[in-house]
């Protein structure tokens, strides 16, 4: 009863700091955003042993550089110039440091630059998205709907009704209608959500079911790093939850799918 009661308050805390940087976005956000990539960040290269590593305190350098980029400077692409600079980076690392690193280590690296700070970065761009007539807060908040929402309706519906396995090694618990549960139950939420707040209603159910697909497969690909490295959890810093990693799993992918479809549906 106590961990229950724990993790409650701890998720309710989360919410209010999520909401509240949503509301006031700018620096606020972007700082939050910031400090969750960082420690996510961290997290991934603690499960590979590669924190203290030269992939790794380069991969730190260029995250730095990279939201530095988000935040003063206009660089079309950046992302994609930012990425094949630390390519360029970690090769070079290779083969002037060979054989000190395994390839696997520096292609664990830079996956968990694109996993981490790349893919959350899109909190804070959806947030600052340049939507005429729209208040982007409003559209930032899907990522979570979608993602948060999905998580519970998926809980709930396989309690209930679950029976076939989704993920039977990897995730014996989820179920096939918990998914498609989790699915209909974020477009539901973001229906009305949209209807509360005079959005496109067809726009926003649209955009939270596709993000409750993809953030469904983003919670069983975290699942699986920590399985294949035999860890309970990433970290311990969100009591009740684990680290960064294990509460953002879904959010990592719905950040950019919310960004994407609301470039080319709310434009």
């Amino acid at each position: 009863m106590k961990a229950f009661f724990v993790r409650l308050f701890s998720g309710i805390v989360l919410l209010a700091i999520i909401i509240s940087a949503g509301i006031l976005g700018g620096d606020v956000l972007f700082a939050l955003t910031l400090a969750i990539s960082v420690i996510g960040y961290l997290e991934f290269l603690k499960v590979f042993r590669l924190e203290k590593s030269a992939p790794g305190i380069w991969g730190f350098c260029f995250l730095i550089l990279y939201y530095l980029g988000l935040r003063l400077w206009n660089v079309e692409n950046l992302a994609l110039f930012m990425l094949l600079a630390y390519l360029m980076v970690l090769l070079a690392v290779y083969v002037f440091t060979f054989p000190k690193y395994k390839t696997e280590e520096i292609a664990e690296a830079f996956l968990g630059f694109v996993y981490v700070p790349v893919l959350l970065s899109f909190i804070w761009q959806t947030r600052m998205l340049p939507i005429e007539g729209e208040d982007t807060s409003l559209i930032y908040f899907l990522i979570f709907i979608c993602s948060w929402g999905c998580d519970t309706c998926a809980y709930a519906v396989g309690m209930l009704l679950g029976k076939h396995r989704l993920a039977p090694v990897l995730s014996p618990k989820k179920s096939v209608e918990g998914a498609i549960g989790g699915v209909i139950g974020a477009a539901l939420i973001g229906f009305i959500y949209a209807g509360i707040f005079a959005l496109d209603r067809a726009d926003c159910a649209l955009l939270c079911a596709a993000g409750a697909i993809v953030s469904q497969v983003g919670d069983l690909a975290a699942s699986a790093i920590k399985r294949n490295h035999n860890i309970k959890d990433y970290g311990k810093l969100i009591p009740g939850h684990g680290g960064i990693l294990d509460r953002f799993d879904s959010v990592i992918v719905t950040a950019p799918i919310i960004y994407i479809l609301a470039v080319i549906f709310m434009q």
